[in-house]
C-alpha cells in the first residue's frame, strides 16, 4: 500500500478540502401563496406543502 512522502501542510490540506457550494438552491413559486420558497419544503407564508396544511398560520395583522 502507499504511503505519503511527506507531511501535508494544512494551507494544502484546507486549499484541497475546501469544496464551496456554487449552485444555487432551488427556489420555486408556492402554489397557494405564489410566494417564492425552497423545493420540497413547507411555505413558510401559508404553511402549506403539496396542497395539505402542515402548519397552522395565524393571521397576524400589522398595527
Amino acid at each position: 500500500m502507499a504511503t505519503p512522502k511527506g507531511k501535508i501542510s494544512k494551507a494544502r490540506k484546507h486549499s484541497r478540502q475546501a469544496n464551496w457550494k456554487l449552485t444555487l438552491p432551488g427556489i420555486v413559486e408556492c402554489p397557494q401563496c405564489h410566494e417564492m420558497k425552497l423545493a420540497h419544503r413547507v411555505c413558510k407564508h401559508c404553511g402549506y406543502y403539496k396542497g395539505v396544511q402542515v402548519v397552522a398560520k395565524n393571521e397576524e395583522k400589522d398595527a
